[in-house]
């Protein structure tokens, strides 16, 4: 397989993505330095030569996010400079993507400026996962894929064959999401009704669906401080569920996460790889990962190709 000018590099937020997608690619990593001045400072200079090139730069904003943001800005920045032909920003997780709106008076809608932030930086376009919300898209002037970690955890739950399935999602805002996979999973949904008191806080008011004697399964696109998920675990157990397990792509994971999964009722979290985990979430044995690398590969040399990204994702 060819890909000509294709290049990717990477930065400091998942170079074991990056190395995963170059070898399902058969390429080599770009070569560049991403490194820091004493006061903080990012640095970026690229060590080969990029102009006329179809370039890729894979860079989840993950926490630290303002430094991987920041470090993402300036490789686009110095490939621009380099003269690169088309510049790709490769954004497997999209920080800030919760800030899509104006939940409050004067609050700012910070997807917005990150996505602007990217665009004035020189990318051509932008390859994401699972955006928090779908109409983010629309906040770019550029091209924009945003691709599903679905066929992942559908294959995994299908692997796993859990006794008498049932999907669940764990708020009313991913019912959409959740009947998608029931959908396709040819299993029954509930949905759990829930009051956020504060942010990251979370009540569990009440399941509309009967899930006594069930194997349930709980769909989200991220999970956080985990609190959402470990009350809806304890919810469903007291509600007679045989065994509740959770498959969400991105493991953002701050906070006391590591902590209440660990002493929670859920069996099992599933997650990918789009951000890396920490040691104590690695030493966790209720979470397992399953990686992207492959189909973001296959994405890449589409778009590379000029081929079709979203018959991946038909039937």
């Amino acid at each position: 397989m060819s890909h000509g000018s294709l290049m990717v590099f990477s930065g400091n937020a998942n170079p074991a993505l990056a190395a995963q997608i170059v070898k399902f690619l058969q390429i080599p990593l770009g070569r560049a330095e991403v490194s820091r001045f004493s006061d903080g400072e990012v640095f970026v200079e690229i060590l080969e030569n990029v102009r006329g090139h179809d370039v890729f730069v894979l860079q989840p904003t993950c926490a630290p996010t303002n430094d991987h943001l920041m470090e993402l800005l300036t490789m686009i920045d110095a490939l621009k400079r380099a003269s690169a032909n088309r510049i790709t920003a490769v954004m497997p997780y999209f920080g800030y993507a919760r800030q899509d709106r104006k939940s409050r008076a004067r609050t700012a809608i910070t997807a917005k400026l990150v996505a602007d932030l990217v665009t004035t930086a020189g990318a051509h376009r932008v390859l994401t996962m699972d955006l928090h919300a779908d109409q983010i898209q629309g906040f770019f002037d550029v091209p924009v894929d945003n691709i599903y970690a679905s066929p992942i955890l559908l294959g995994d739950i299908w692997r796993q064959n859990p006794e008498n399935l049932m999907v669940v999602s764990p708020d009313v805002g991913g019912v959409v999401r959740a009947r998608a996979i029931a959908k396709r999973l040819e299993v029954d949904l509930a949905i759990i009704d829930k009051r956020r008191p504060r942010p990251n806080e979370s009540v569990v008011m009440n399941i509309i669906g009967e899930v006594d004697g069930r194997s349930c399964v709980l769909v989200d696109d991220m999970v956080d401080t985990a609190n959402t998920l470990c009350e809806a675990a304890h919810a469903l157990k007291k509600r007679g569920a045989l065994r509740v397990s959770a498959y969400c792509t991105h493991p953002v994971l701050s906070g006391p996460a590591i902590e209440r999964i660990s002493g929670s009722a859920l069996d099992e979290l599933v997650v990918t790889d789009t951000i890396p985990l920490s040691a104590e979430a690695q030493a966790c044995g209720k979470i397992r990962v399953l990686s992207v690398a492959e189909l973001f590969a296959e994405t890449i040399r589409r778009i590379a190709e000029e081929d079709s990204v979203s018959s991946l994702f038909m039937d």
